[in-house]
């Protein structure tokens, strides 16, 4: 694990790889509630590419800093980090680390050269940001048994075939989080593309997207994923079999599957 000064953060991230990859680098975004491990697995699937694992704002051990509750803050804080260590690479973000990819892509496609989402939303309904709302003022306490429950209910939601790892994942999940700053900052922020949603920018973007979206996705279904796909101008999409939202623990040999045919460009 590595640790970069950027604006008002430390941002903490893990490398794996070197230079000699054929492929641009590649930073893999995580999911809300998440951090930087949530991707190990693909990065030793992907021992062969150079990969970065960044834990965002607030998550893992990165810093939460003055967090604003914004996605632009949060998209902000990815071209940091691409800026400060990789230059322009190829971005994959998971669920709300898919919409903050989206918008840096839209932001700045100099530094973005590709980008692949899974999981991904680019608009938020009522029922979204209520959710988004309610857990923000639930992770004031982490330690809560409220929110533990809520935690563990959400990974429930999550997955249609790995129950029997509910709570390693549950414990994983909590143990990103830590004290809920960067999470209910995160949280704030996804509720917010409700009234300001990214669909509107997804024209913006002209550089390659693969979308990935899961057979069983019951948070971003695939009507989420075919609404950012109508939006682009340049895409692929893909669906991961026998999965939940949580496809890279449902199915990781197949999501691994997928991302490296996106890397390649074998479309």
């Amino acid at each position: 694990m590595t640790m970069v000064s950027i604006g008002d953060l430390t941002v903490n991230y893990s490398e794996q790889g070197s230079d000699e990859s054929t492929s641009a680098p590649i930073v893999l975004v995580h999911g809300l509630g998440e951090d930087g491990r949530s991707w190990a697995h693909t990065q030793r699937d992907l021992a062969d590419q150079h990969t970065f694992a960044v834990d965002l704002r607030g998550h893992g051990a990165t810093t939460v800093g003055e967090a604003e509750g914004t996605l632009e803050q949060l998209g902000r804080d990815l071209v940091g980090f691409l800026e400060a260590v990789t230059g322009p690479a190829i971005v994959v973000g998971f669920s709300a680390g898919g919409t903050i990819v989206l918008w840096a892509a839209a932001e700045r496609p100099d530094l973005v050269s590709r980008a692949i989402v899974l999981g991904t939303s680019s608009v938020v309904g009522r029922a979204a940001a209520e959710f988004y709302t309610q857990r923000a003022g639930q992770a004031a306490d982490t330690s809560s048994d409220e929110f533990r429950a809520a935690m563990r209910d959400d990974t429930v939601s999550g997955l249609v075939s790995a129950h029997d790892r509910v709570d390693e994942i549950a414990a994983r999940r909590l143990e990103a989080i830590g004290d809920g700053a960067g999470y209910a900052n995160a949280a704030r922020a996804m509720a917010r593309v409700r009234e300001q949603p990214l669909t509107p920018r997804l024209s913006e973007i002209r550089q390659h997207v693969d979308v990935i979206a899961a057979s069983s996705d019951a948070l971003c279904p695939e009507k989420a994923a075919r609404m950012i796909v109508d939006g682009l101008a340049d895409v692929t999409y893909r669906v991961i079999p026998d999965a939940g939202h949580l496809m890279n623990v449902d199915n990781p040999a197949a999501v691994t599957a997928a991302l490296r045919e996106a890397i390649t460009g074998d479309d």
